[in-house]
């Protein structure tokens, strides 16, 4: 992995409010990465690091809840943080159905923010930390048993999708259920042969990567027919 550091993704139109959010993260060691526009992010290269995005609901060209949809469609998984300064408690109950870790009205305290970036991106911390020692400590002491890493990491991942379930859609339970059992299945199936296989790996990852923008899409397509 390169950098480790978690990174805070801030699209806003204003650029006083980017230059806010940009002092408050950097005020507590975080990584942060301001853009204007959902345009903008899209386009540019992000790091590999745990991370969430401090998202505005009005954009010009397209609404915050509407991006949405594209981070779905393009396999974008990131918590989101809303902000607004047009809120209401409708949009708020939409925003946090589609998966929303927090709904902030500006203004907001400093604290209520940094709480709800302390909050995205620590949820699925633990489990990424698990999977990076337990593959350390396989190439280092038990290289006989790297073969069963596809089906580990798996696992790590599932029990991190459980553990982040109040924030996450509903549906996406499943895709935990779906990795605990490929990562059972590929555990099962390689103890014969005792081979290492990046397929192991990739198949079953890529398939719930797709299940995840799935549910993440038909998500937000109830909230919009609902609204």
């Amino acid at each position: 992995m390169g950098d480790v550091t978690a990174v805070v993704f801030v699209i806003d139109d204003d650029p006083s409010m980017r230059a806010a959010i940009e002092d408050l993260v950097g005020s507590i060691a975080l990584g942060v990465r301001p853009f204007a526009s959902p345009q903008e992010f899209l386009a540019s290269k992000r790091p590999d690091a745990p991370g969430c995005l401090v998202l505005d609901v009005r954009l010009p060209g397209m609404s915050g809840l509407t991006f949405q949809t594209e981070l779905a469609k393009v396999g974008v998984d990131l918590p989101v943080i809303f902000i607004t300064g047009h809120g209401d408690i409708r949009m708020s109950v939409r925003a946090m159905k589609a998966g929303a870790v927090e709904f902030l009205t500006k203004p907001f305290h400093d604290q209520d923010l940094l709480d709800a970036i302390h909050a995205a991106i620590e949820q699925f911390i633990p489990a990424g930390v698990a999977g990076i020692l337990l593959t350390v400590v396989l190439f280092r002491f038990a290289p006989q048993s790297l073969w069963m890493l596809p089906g580990l990491w798996q696992i790590v991942f599932s029990l991190g999708i459980f553990a982040s379930c109040r924030s996450l859609p509903r549906p996406m339970f499943a895709a935990g259920i779906w990795y605990l059992a490929a990562g059972l299945a590929s555990i099962a199936f390689a103890s014969e042969a005792h081979a290492f296989s990046p397929w192991t790996m990739a198949v079953p990852f890529g398939i719930g990567q797709f299940f995840m923008a799935g549910v993440l899409y038909r998500s937000i397509g109830e909230r919009d027919v609902e609204g």
